[in-house]
């Protein structure tokens, strides 16, 4: 039950991530490789908060999420102008930078050695994480991708979600009925930010330890694909999509392999799996649209 209920809490986990990752990417068609980036800034500094000064889950959460999403408008200025390609090269450099970042700057990171010790969430008097049972957080994580999920469907239905969709259409036609694109994508951006920074929070916290190898370019590039399997565009598709690349690997573990290939046999069927699924449904399971554009 335990095993279960730890995969259940890394499948909300990564809910939160490709719900993230969707807004800008799914919505406004804004391919980001920065993903991961947001996500090591919010959990190394709730580990900051959590191990110094034991702040409970709302205030940590509030300051993680402004950091983040604060640290997003940095990169969204330098790269909001840039088009296709040249922006995927700009958010792959502050990718590239902040991992650099947290890998070398160990009076304060810990680099490569990481850090350990951080302790459970707490909200309003009651621990749950790593140190007060996988139970507790796995409610917890539920609630919260729950939230999250139907946070971004109001989000969609909003008057902001239709701007968002309409920059992905048509950015010119958009700026020509007197809107500001710019304005938007930065507001994506930030929330996206900061909703990673929130998964961030709950992925250390949960742990217990953290170190670089969790943020690094792969996990952006898994986050995206998660994405765009289960669909962009809309909430179905990125819910679906991180359970699908959360649960198939672990499924494919009873699967009678033997144990001299198991590991690489595993990464095969789980990348065959991955590109029929995008052949057969470019889409995704549920999306509204094949690609960001």
């Amino acid at each position: 039950m335990t095993y279960l209920l730890h995969i259940a809490i890394m499948a909300n986990l990564y809910i939160l991530l490709v719900l993230a990752a969707n807004l800008p990417a799914g919505r406004v068609g804004l391919l980001s490789l920065c993903q991961a980036a947001f996500y090591g800034i919010g959990a190394y500094l709730a580990a900051f908060f959590l191990i110094q000064f034991q702040l409970p889950f709302v205030m940590v959460a509030g300051a993680v999420m402004l950091a983040a999403a604060l640290v997003s408008l940095l990169v969204s200025y330098a790269s909001i102008k840039l088009k296709g390609d040249y922006f995927v090269l700009a958010t792959l450099g502050f990718q590239m930078l902040v991992f650099t970042l947290l890998y070398n700057w160990i009076s304060v990171t810990r680099g490569p050695y990481g850090i350990s010790g951080i302790p459970g969430v707490q909200l309003f008097g009651w621990g749950f994480g790593k140190l007060s049972g996988v139970g507790g957080y796995f409610v917890f994580s539920t609630v919260l991708s729950v939230a999250a999920a139907t946070l971004f469907v109001h989000l969609k239905r909003s008057p902001f979600g239709s701007l968002t969709q309409a920059v992905r259409d048509d950015e010119t036609a958009l700026a020509a009925l007197g809107r500001n694109p710019d304005r938007i994508k930065f507001q994506s951006f930030f929330i996206s930010a900061a909703f990673s920074a929130l998964a961030g929070l709950l992925y250390a916290s949960y742990i217990g330890y953290i170190d670089p190898t969790s943020f690094t370019l792969d996990e952006s590039i898994f986050i995206l694909s998660a994405l765009f399997i289960g669909g962009v565009g809309n909430v179905a598709g990125p819910v679906a999509g991180a359970l699908f690349v959360v649960i198939l690997p672990e499924v494919l573990r009873f699967v009678g392999l033997p144990d001299a290939v198991a590991a690489n046999l595993r990464q095969i069927i789980y990348g065959l799996a991955l590109v029929l699924t995008m052949f057969l449904r470019p889409q995704g399971l549920f999306g509204e649209a094949e690609v960001a554009k």
